[in-house]
């Protein structure tokens, strides 16, 4: 049975836990609305970086992150979500309608999954390489976005032309005077509900030794994780067949699916979307998945030592902030 009125606690809940999802810059580009028994998720632009992702695409992609984590608590709480995309051809802003059918069963899985959302971290720090790579990709969950996304893995002997094209983004940005405003604006010495925590930012020694990184602001604080010389991580991609926002709300959940799998698979993560940005790099990264598919995002993969810890969860702005409630 469908469209089943949820509790309005329960669909609160899983929201403070889906919107840990990770965003451009933090920016939270999401809105809900709950009424009646439909819950709907809306692009909110409004504050959002507009010169590092000039086209609005990442944010998309943000809005696809969130809506796949939404999935995943709901179905945590008993509830299956069906997900209507863009219902309404005259707001393309609205991108998702969802109501929701009672589970028959919730099993560990689903609980472990959830679980992995409030232990998920950006961690920028350089890692070592994962263990059972070949293993993990191949059992690699496709997420809710099969045959539009596509996953590539980028093979170690690229990691130069990876290097090349981060270096392409930074010399096209050099004088970009509004990018590094921005880039400055967006990060913060204390904790605040938008933007990123200097504490998760790299020193100018951890930098050097992760290659393919976008250039935040040096943090000031210690030398960590100095037993890992080198950045050792693996490199994915994740492309699609077009540049539609459709195309950008799947490829945010399947990365959200890649999210999810590696850190219960007890895999560190850092999503690099300045790869994507520049025409330039763009290109080569395309060449380097031998695919003629739309690189969008790059995602490193590794090891982190264990009980390695990267700083607090970055906040998040609270649900009264983006849930509206009618009816």
């Amino acid at each position: 049975m469908r469209d089943v009125a949820v509790d309005i606690e329960v669909i609160t809940e899983a929201l403070a836990l889906a919107c840990r999802a990770p965003s451009l810059f933090n920016s939270q580009p999401w809105r809900w609305v709950s009424e009646g028994a439909v819950v709907s998720l809306f692009l909110d632009d409004a504050r959002a970086p507009r010169y590092t992702d000039t086209t609005g695409r990442e944010l998309v992609i943000s809005c696809g992150i969130v809506l796949d984590h939404f999935r995943v608590a709901m179905a945590a709480a008993g509830w299956k979500c069906n997900v209507d995309r863009f219902p309404n051809p005259n707001n393309r802003d609205h991108l998702a309608s969802i109501d929701f059918s009672a589970m028959d069963f919730v099993t560990d899985a689903h609980r472990q999954r959830a679980e992995a959302i409030a232990r998920r971290r950006t961690d920028r720090l350089p890692f070592a390489a994962p263990p059972d790579w070949e293993s993990f990709i191949a059992q690699l969950s496709s997420g809710t976005a099969q045959g539009s996304v596509s996953l590539h893995t980028i093979a170690d002997g690229s990691r130069p032309e990876l290097v090349k094209a981060s270096e392409l983004t930074r010399s096209a940005r050099r004088y970009d005077s509004k990018y590094h405003a921005e880039l400055i604006g967006w990060t913060a010495d204390v904790a605040v509900a938008e933007g990123i925590p200097t504490g998760t930012l790299l020193s100018e020694a951890e930098s050097d030794r992760v290659d393919i990184g976008r250039d935040f602001p040096a943090a000031g604080h210690r030398d960590r994780r100095g037993e890992i010389a080198q950045d050792h991580a693996k490199v994915v991609v994740l492309s699609t067949v077009d540049e539609t926002r459709d195309g950008f709300v799947r490829c945010g959940e399947m990365l959200s699916s890649l999210l999810l799998d590696a850190t219960m698979a007890g895999l560190a993560t850092c999503v690099l979307s300045h790869l994507t940005e520049v025409p330039e790099s763009r290109r080569i990264v395309e060449s380097l998945t031998g695919s003629q598919a739309v690189p969008q995002v790059v995602v490193r993969v590794g090891s982190a030592p264990s009980g390695d810890a990267i700083g607090s969860p970055t906040p998040r702005r609270p649900v009264a902030d983006v849930l509206e409630i009618r009816g």
